[in-house]
């Protein structure tokens, strides 16, 4: 089953400082929550740009890491870009990260479509577990860009 995740948020900050901050790679540690364990293996060190991969190790369980390789497969400056998984825990993942200035800063949407492997084990698992952590990670990496870009 295909699932569908969409957040949206003001950033209180001019677009070029947020898309400056989401286009640096290591960044993705400081809105990762602290509890998954995020580390970049490679790839993160430069700006990113399309056809850029990036390794990193993720805990999914506690005590349980998993390695992820994610692309960036498409990239326009200030506007979007996508990451996709190449490998790791989900059959697929696809995310688009929309940026747009507006009166009260940048106005940023992400859509999360995914899907997750073992067939209708892995739709049980979307329900009981999957779907409550991504909202979770989404939700503290929300607060965590409003408490950044406030004390910038």
């Amino acid at each position: 089953m295909i699932h569908q995740l969409i957040q949206e948020q003001t950033i209180p900050a001019p677009l070029e400082a947020v898309w400056t901050y989401f286009a640096t790679p290591q960044n993705l540690t400081e809105m990762t929550p602290p509890e998954m364990n995020f580390e970049i293996m490679r790839g993160g060190a430069e700006s990113m740009h399309a056809g850029q991969m990036i390794e990193y190790r993720v805990s999914l369980f506690p005590g349980v890491k998993t390695r992820w390789l994610t692309e960036i497969t498409h990239v326009i400056p200030q506007e979007y870009f996508v990451d996709e998984q190449r490998i790791g825990p989900y059959r697929i993942w696809h995310h688009e990260h929309h940026f747009l200035e507006s009166e009260n800063g940048t106005h940023m949407t992400d859509t999360i479509t995914y899907t997750l492997p073992f067939g209708p084990l892995g739709d049980i698992m979307h329900s009981l577990w999957v779907r409550y952590q991504l909202k979770k990670i989404f939700e503290y990496r929300y607060q965590k860009i409003n408490a950044l870009f406030k004390e910038r």
